[in-house]
């Protein structure tokens, strides 16, 4: 009986006990935290919203986490046919169809994360009974979220109390209580009235409110007005709007009252106001908006609207309504605020402030989440934040304008992994990120050209390189170059790490980092690796990036760096060095240079399990490995692969990218005494967050 307990899916069953808790933030937090354990995380919302409308909650858990369920099967009832049901007496009809449909979905998952339905304020009792019995049949533990806007502390503390009492009252396993939505400056003593309130051992946590989740979006308002897009760009509509402003007044007037986030409503026909405000944009003595929404049906005239469809760089977006002005303002002000899959910026704020909040270790305890032997790429990404956290080191960015470093420093900073600095100059960099919407609070930007820092650069890269020739004139050039006076950074302890190349060459990018940083003591030469991120396993691809064509010593000293980062980042290094033969079959000067290179390796690290030659299919196949190489501890198990050559590596690891649908994440640079990543300059958003923290963690592990 025990084995078959063993066996059975976790599960976790969230519900708000009053209404506009930000629940939703609650699921996706812990769907994001457990997803980093365990492989196969399903989502199961009993009862969704009612109306024509697919509930947002669900659609955003579906959509963000790729989730192997339809829409149709991942609910059961709305909240109107339950609310029926119920006043009917027919509760227990609920529940059975609610068990039937649950028992088909939690078999093929390891984990599944229920959502409850949302409390009306008008319905309360009846739904939070609701909630609790549904979770109770479903034998999933309770975790509660309330709402601590607009509160005391003291009635914060008092509402924490009863909801511990209501849920172990139910019967159900109370596995923690959320506090969302506290003014941040009520928390200190909101927690010292939750511990004269409350005792015992269920945890509490105290999430604060955090203005831009509680603002809508451009795009959210044009939706929910029913209205049309005019002009701008389409990802401005991500924008979050922190005020709503009619523009009634003169020109002149009206520019005082600009603030930062500005929603601005207009009549379509004032021609003034609207090229007024663009041109706004474009002054450094005015702040940044939001939109505009033109009201009325009205547009501006031909010429006025050919004038600003000419304005190439205006990201804002203009927006237009039927309704009359103060009609438009109304209801613009009244669409409510969601978190959804359409706005990734408000997703990375709610997750960082989940996180920064919420202890996943006490909850895994409490749920007795288990981490899965399976690795997914999902899983492998999120072990870079958590390990970058753990760290949170200071990385420098010196593509400071260019559009994915800044988008990128913003995921970055919202999820708090670490601290950016971006070279460039500072009204520039404001400027870019102004017209992309992008926030910047928390990053340092260091104007590199005007810098106090320059003239002692370039005197230390002069004194590290005046034996290759080069003069001080040309030591302050290179020190005008943002890479090099990154590198500098770097060298100087200024701060951790660097990360460039989504607009530079390899060579560009690396060249400082060998002139200055150089390899570390004991290393022969500095080398690449990509994580090559499988459906079920992450495996370790080197060197793909750096060196042409490595003699047999500097082929060993690639396997074991290789070794090395793989342990660093959890995946057992098992070395297979790879050739067109395996074992003593083959002949010819290749495979002799990876046999000496086996053999070097193995002498050098005889704690390292490294084999070769091997064929890539003996490498990886353990069936054919048991035809080829049997006995071997390596082969047909490989982690860590080692190309002979640059053509072979790089070749090999876009062909498995692209035909397996592998996520390839690097090139890493391994070998330096200081971590310089290289980004390629195709590289998405993504890439260069996961290039961050790759950094970081190295920058921690280098200084261990």
């Amino acid at each position: 009986m025990d084995s078959e307990k063993s066996k059975q899916p976790g599960s976790l069953y969230i519900t708000a006990l009053e209404p506009k808790s930000g629940k939703l933030m609650v699921s996706l937090g812990l769907m994001e935290l457990i997803t980093r354990f365990v492989s196969k995380v399903g989502f199961f919302r009993p009862v969704i919203r009612s109306g024509d409308n697919p509930d947002n909650d669900l659609t955003l858990i579906l959509d963000r986490y790729g989730l192997d369920i339809s829409y149709e099967d991942a609910h059961v009832f709305t909240v109107d046919q339950v609310r029926t049901l119920g006043a009917e007496g027919r509760f227990q009809e609920i529940v059975q169809a609610i068990i039937e449909r649950y028992n088909h979905i939690k078999d093929r998952f390891e984990f599944v994360i229920c959502e409850g339905f949302e409390s009306s304020g008008i319905n309360t009792g009846f739904d939070v009974d609701a909630n609790l019995e549904i979770a109770k049949n479903l034998g999933a533990p309770v975790l509660g979220v309330l709402s601590g806007r607009d509160k005391q502390e003291r009635k914060i503390a008092e509402s924490v109390k009863i909801v511990i009492d209501t849920i172990e009252t139910s019967g159900c396993i109370n596995a923690a209580t959320i506090v969302n939505r506290v003014a941040p400056e009520l928390i200190k003593n909101t927690w010292k009235f939750i511990n004269q309130e409350v005792s015992g051992d269920i945890p509490v946590y105290v999430i604060p409110e955090v203005p831009e989740l509680a603002c809508s979006t451009v795009g959210e308002i044009l939706d929910g007005l029913g209205g049309r897009f005019v002009f701008g760009k389409h990802t401005g509509l991500t924008r979050i709007v922190r005020h709503f402003k009619i523009a009634a007044m003169t020109m002149d007037n009206y520019l005082s009252y600009l603030e930062e986030g500005d929603l601005i409503i207009t009549p379509g026909d004032r021609e003034d106001i609207i090229v007024g405000t663009l041109a706004a944009l474009f002054s450094r003595t005015f702040p940044n908006i939001a939109g505009i929404l033109l009201t009325g049906g009205l547009e501006p005239g031909p010429r006025v609207t050919r004038l600003i469809h000419g304005i190439r760089k205006a990201s804002i977006p203009v927006i237009g309504a039927r309704e009359d002005t103060f009609t438009a303002a109304m209801k613009a002000s009244k669409v409510p605020a969601v978190i959804s899959s359409s706005n990734p910026k408000k997703v990375d704020i709610a997750l960082g402030v989940f996180e920064s909040v919420v202890n996943i270790n006490e909850i895994r305890q409490r749920l007795a989440v288990s981490r899965s032997e399976i690795v997914t790429p999902m899983m492998f990404q999120y072990s870079l934040f958590e390990k970058a956290k753990e760290e949170k080191r200071h990385i420098v960015l010196p593509e400071g304008t260019e559009d994915r470093i800044l988008r990128a420093s913003e995921v970055l900073r919202a999820r708090d992994v670490v601290d950016i600095t971006l070279i460039g100059i500072e009204e520039m960099i404001r400027e870019k990120a102004g017209l992309l919407g992008v926030e910047l609070d928390g990053v340092r930007i260091i104007d590199h050209v005007n810098s106090p820092w320059l003239d002692d650069f370039t005197e230390e890269f002069y004194e590290i390189r005046k034996s290759k020739g080069v003069t001080r004139d040309a030591a302050r050039d290179a020190m005008l170059d943002e890479n090099y006076f990154g590198v500098m950074m770097v060298y100087k302890g200024l701060v951790d790490g660097m990360v460039s190349g989504s607009v530079h060459t390899t060579a560009d990018v690396l060249r400082p980092a060998f002139q200055v940083i150089k390899t570390r003591p004991g290393v022969k030469i500095a080398s690449s690796v990509f994580f090559m991120c499988l459906p079920t396993r992450v495996l370790v691809f080197g060197d793909c990036a750096v060196n042409p064509d490595p003699d047999e010593e500097e082929l060993a000293a690639i396997a074991i760096s290789s070794a090395d980062t793989a342990s660093r980042f959890g995946i057992e290094p098992l070395v297979a060095m790879l050739s067109y033969s395996t074992g003593s079959s083959g002949k010819g000067r290749e495979v002799e240079k990876v046999r000496k290179a086996v053999e070097i390796a193995r002498r050098l690290r005889p704690d390292l399990l490294i084999e070769g030659p091997l064929q890539y299919d003996a490498a990886i196949d353990p069936d054919v490995a048991r035809k080829k190489l049997p006995g071997s501890k390596v082969a047909g198990r490989a982690t860590v692969f080692i190309f002979p050559d640059l053509n072979t590596g790089n070749n090999t690891y876009k062909a498995v990218q692209r035909s397996s649908g592998a996520i390839a994440i690097g090139p890493v640079i391994q070998g330096l005494k200081k971590p310089v990543n290289d980004l390629s300059r195709g590289c998405l958003v993504e890439d260069v967050v996961n290039t961050v923290a790759i950094t970081a963690i190295q920058a921690g592990q280098d200084d261990n």
